[in-house]
């Protein structure tokens, strides 16, 4: 029996898959923003659910992961986890190996291997929610990277006053700019048509870096009330590019349950 864990800066998903292609069953609850109080919860529903002891235990977590994939370096939205040993923590708890992976990457990972980038050998899968992040996905396998993918921190300008792509379109930036939910705003404000033409760019800066055969948009930004998929596509064809052929956007299929999809395909790949 296998455990995928999602965290989240607002919510936890744990999963238990008795095979490793199939999912039996998923708990979701609120992330405790202390980490020795979420840690607890995270081992205490693991033990519920798992109801023994677990073959493999996958874990994304939020934020930049220290070289090793054993520690949280940075997580702004749950500061309190920053330095947390995350892996040695949960193995000492549940006496099973476990994997951490960067939450977005485990994502992009499941897209690929089961969602909307599958059959493409590159996949560039970007996520557009509370915060702005991305992974490169190359033949199933997350591609190396050292600190991991940072995509939200792309600079969009160049003078002093230039702000990244995060500060521009994520869930927390139009928040924090119109003093409410972005849902609530509705389908036909035009902040939608401004964001499209952003994030066009930050995607062409994307293709110019990963050169992918699909790229695959997820992330609560990008559903039905949000940043339309046909007018950001409309806006990246009107770029200037070297490269005469787009890449086939999509948008993300697996919904809230992407990271524990590739969760599984780490696991499975750490048994083959």
């Amino acid at each position: 029996m296998l455990i995928v864990i999602d965290i989240g800066g607002t919510k936890t998903r744990i999963g238990r898959a008795d095979e490793p292609d199939a999912l039996a069953s998923v708990e979701v609850f609120h992330t405790l923003h202390n980490y020795r109080e979420g840690l607890h919860a995270v081992v205490d529903a693991v033990k519920r659910i798992a109801g023994g002891k677990p073959r493999g235990v996958a874990v994304g977590a939020p934020g930049v992961l220290s070289l090793d994939k054993r520690r949280i370096v940075n997580a702004p939205n749950l500061p309190d986890w920053n330095g947390a040993a995350l892996a040695d923590d949960l193995e000492a708890a549940l006496g099973a190996p476990v994997i951490l992976e960067n939450d977005t990457a485990l994502v992009g990972l499941g897209e690929a291997a089961v969602g909307a980038g599958k059959g493409a050998a590159i996949v560039a899968y970007v996520t557009i929610s509370t915060g702005v992040n991305g992974a490169r996905i190359v033949d199933g396998a997350l591609d190396r990277a050292a600190f991991g993918f940072e995509i939200g921190e792309q600079f969009m300008g160049c003078d002093a006053k230039a702000r990244t792509l995060e500060e521009l379109v994520s869930g927390r930036a139009i928040e924090a700019r119109f003093g409410t939910l972005p849902a609530s705003l509705g389908k036909d404000h035009p902040v939608w048509e401004e964001l499209a033409e952003i994030v066009a760019i930050g995607l062409h800066n994307a293709i110019a870096y990963w050169s992918p055969h699909r790229l695959v948009l997820g992330g609560s930004m990008m559903r039905d009330v949000g940043i339309r998929l046909d007018r950001v596509e409309a806006r990246l064809a009107a770029l200037k590019r070297k490269n005469p052929v787009l890449p086939e956007l999509r948008r993300a299929s697996l919904n809230d349950l992407g990271g524990l999809w590739g969760g599984l395909v780490r696991l499975r790949e750490l048994s083959d």
